[in-house]
């Protein structure tokens, strides 16, 4: 599907963490500045400095490619050091998200082997989660972190330009992160489907395209990319080649009359599928955000839950509209929480609206939670269809409002 969404705007600045020693590629990590009364878990701040006054002392990180030990699995409220030594033989990162996993909060990546880097930022009391990623792919090693409440407030940034740079930060590392374990997702994928394992692939189909479906605006806006990985066979012109996840899924669910791929046509489109997931991870590194681009992107993915995935279409083989209906809303909560802190300082009331009818819808769609994932979308009844379609309006009206509230 075309893409509507425009990447033109500043590049998110990065501030150079402290290290023992300057990694090989020399890439930076992102600082990440919010407002740590307007966000329950957001932080007040974020420099990667190591001379920065930590609470308690810092966190003593080591990380190897089996294990990411962490001296304390808790820590007093305030500024918080993380001192990550890399003793492994890949070049690593370390992440500190949100309790669900998905919005990032602080980073510091690109640690080579032998190498220690710091992070340091201002946490509010609540769950957190740290992970460490060797090889710098998929979803890292990860566990449960703890602020306690120290009795001290962190102090808020009013500069209200920085809480927009500093939500646009946190995008973008979001979506670094979830091309990286989408492209590891791929290449199990691919793997499993190229050597005929038909159950495996099935069971990761879903799941892995989770990661595509939550940063659907970004992926989308390579316009020769996204038909190669995301083309529905119902969007197909006239001549052009059939690639990507749905000539998958069909081959996987196949309808009653379908001719089943051969082995080399199996192979040939997985090898296809992986190159074309490295090419658009690659581009992403290169992806000029703004804020205006995450307000307008959440409203987008709140479109594509109405258009595609509520009404079954997007996956009209496998039926597994949910998870992509799952992931379109995550992707647009982490981008409304991203611009929330700036967005509390302008309009508050819409910010308590938003959040009030994401959590509605969240709770309407978790009535559908099975296992590790949701029940398939032919086994909804037409009354449950139009309950979350109304959930999905209910939320529509008040996020279209999101990117001139925070950013005009």
């Amino acid at each position: 599907m075309p893409s509507h969404f425009p990447l033109s705007a500043t590049r998110p600045a990065a501030a150079q963490p402290a290290e023992t020693s300057r990694s090989p590629r020399g890439r930076r990590g992102l600082a990440i500045i919010a407002a740590a009364s307007a966000l329950p878990l957001a932080l007040a701040g974020c420099t990667d400095n190591a001379k920065a006054e930590a609470t308690g002392g810092p966190i003593q990180v080591v990380s190897t490619d089996s294990a990411c030990t962490i001296a304390s699995a808790s820590a007093p409220s305030g500024n918080l050091t993380f001192t990550v030594k890399n003793e492994g033989p890949q070049v690593t990162e370390f992440y500190l998200l949100a309790e669900d996993g998905l919005r990032i909060l602080g980073e510091v990546e690109n640690i080579g082997p032998g190498l220690t880097r710091n992070l340091v930022v201002t946490a509010e009391p609540g769950a957190y989660t740290t992970a460490c990623k060797p090889g710098m792919t998929g979803e890292g090693i990860r566990a449960a972190f703890q602020v306690t409440d120290s009795g001290t407030k962190a102090a808020v940034d009013a500069d209200f330009q920085k809480l927009l740079d500093a939500g646009v930060q946190q995008y973008a590392a979001y979506v670094k992160d979830q091309t990286e374990q989408l492209l590891a997702g791929t290449r199990d994928f691919a793997a499993a489907y190229a050597d005929g394992d038909a159950g495996t692939a099935r069971d990761l189909y879903a799941a892995t395209r989770m990661h595509w479906e939550r940063i659907e605006p970004v992926a989308e806006s390579f316009g020769d990319l996204d038909p190669k990985l995301d083309a529905r066979e119902a969007d197909l012109e006239p001549g052009q080649e059939w690639t990507g996840w749905h000539r998958a899924e069909k081959d996987l669910f196949p309808p009653a009359d379908y001719t089943a791929l051969s082995a080399e046509e199996r192979a040939a489109l997985s090898a296809q599928l992986v190159a074309d997931t490295e090419d658009l991870a690659q581009r992403t590194r290169e992806v000029e955000l703004s804020a205006d681009n995450l307000g307008n992107g959440a409203k987008e993915l709140l479109d594509e839950v109405a258009t595609g995935k509520v009404t079954g279409e997007e996956e009209i083989w496998s039926h597994t509209d949910l998870w992509d209906f799952q992931a379109n809303v995550d992707g647009a909560r982490i981008a409304f929480e991203s611009l929330k802190p700036a967005l509390e300082q302008k309009d508050p009331e819409l910010s308590a609206s938003l959040e009030e009818k994401f959590t509605a819808l969240q709770t309407g769609l978790k009535a559908y939670a099975k296992g590790d994932g949701f029940v398939y979308y032919n086994e909804l009844n037409q009354e449950q269809v139009q309950e979350l379609a109304a959930l999905v309006d209910s939320l529509g009206e008040p996020l279209s409002q999101l990117t001139a509230a925070a950013v005009l």
